[in-house]
């Protein structure tokens, strides 16, 4: 599966922009991968932001993301030495801002995307009640760079793969997460021990398929108006809706939460 994309630092003016709103509207101070694609199929972002710009910035978002997170059951060990992945306190803050950013992006886009997913599959079903808007959220501190894997030295770039690779993910998919964290290699090489409570076999499927079904549970009630796509998209569109409500969030989203409760043991 090629994943074309715009990252952020190439963006023409118009895609900038609508950049430029997700990040004011969902508080965050990165585009997550799934804008990143949509932004490549030609017409697609300006139609699926707008569809599903009112749930990003409601407060029923902002309920559903705390259930949500709240339910995922810890999957990682209790305790990780930093110090071993050549983190120091300063290295610590860098990195709890990055998984903080994930973790919100991924809420906040699972939930949105699968009420998507689901109005494709169901044009018919009744639309929510209007949703009450929330504050614009303060954003999230600046994040380091994002690397791309080209860059990356390639024993880096292997561990990279490698982590996607658990994922099951298609070839050319790599989480972004995992690409911020390549800033500290230490990092990248400890977290299949850190992780190794989720990375057993069949337990990130079955976290997967946890967190799907809470994530549906939670988008029904939030259901957006009837989407009209540009011409010769919606194949590409619901592809990605289900790689990424179906699989690569409900993946990464396990890790996320995992990753942050070790930032706070430490």
């Amino acid at each position: 599966m090629n994943l074309p994309e715009i990252r952020e630092s190439e963006a023409p003016p118009d895609v900038a922009a609508i950049y430029a709103e997700i990040r004011a509207v969902s508080g965050l101070p990165l585009v997550n991968l799934i804008w990143r694609h949509f932004a490549a199929l030609p017409g697609v972002l300006p139609s699926v932001w707008s569809s599903v710009r009112p749930i990003v910035g409601s407060t029923e978002m902002d309920a559903a993301r705390r259930r949500l997170a709240a339910a995922v059951p810890s999957h990682a060990k209790s305790t990780a030495d930093w110090r071993l992945a050549g983190c120091g306190e300063a290295d610590l803050e860098r990195i709890r801002a990055i998984v903080g950013a994930y973790t919100r992006g991924n809420l906040t886009n699972l939930l949105a995307l699968t009420a998507l997913r689901i109005r494709l599959a169901e044009p018919d079903a009744p639309q929510a009640p209007p949703l009450q808007p929330a504050p614009i959220a303060d954003a999230l501190p600046a994040l380091d760079a994002l690397p791309s894997l080209n860059e990356l030295p390639p024993r880096v770039a292997d561990e990279v793969r490698a982590l996607a690779a658990r994922h099951g993910v298609p070839e050319g998919v790599i989480p972004s997460l995992y690409l911020h964290l390549a800033h500290w290699p230490g990092v990248l090489r400890l977290l299949p021990d850190w992780l190794s409570p989720l990375f057993t076999p069949g337990t990130l499927e079955e976290a997967r398929g946890t967190v799907r079904r809470l994530a549906e549970h939670h988008a029904a009630s939030m259901l957006p108006g009837r989407l009209v796509l540009p011409a010769g998209t919606e194949i590409a569109v619901r592809r990605a809706l289900d790689e990424f409500t179906g699989r690569v969030i409900p993946d990464l989203l396990p890790v996320c939460l995992a990753l942050g409760r070790l930032c706070r043991a430490s």
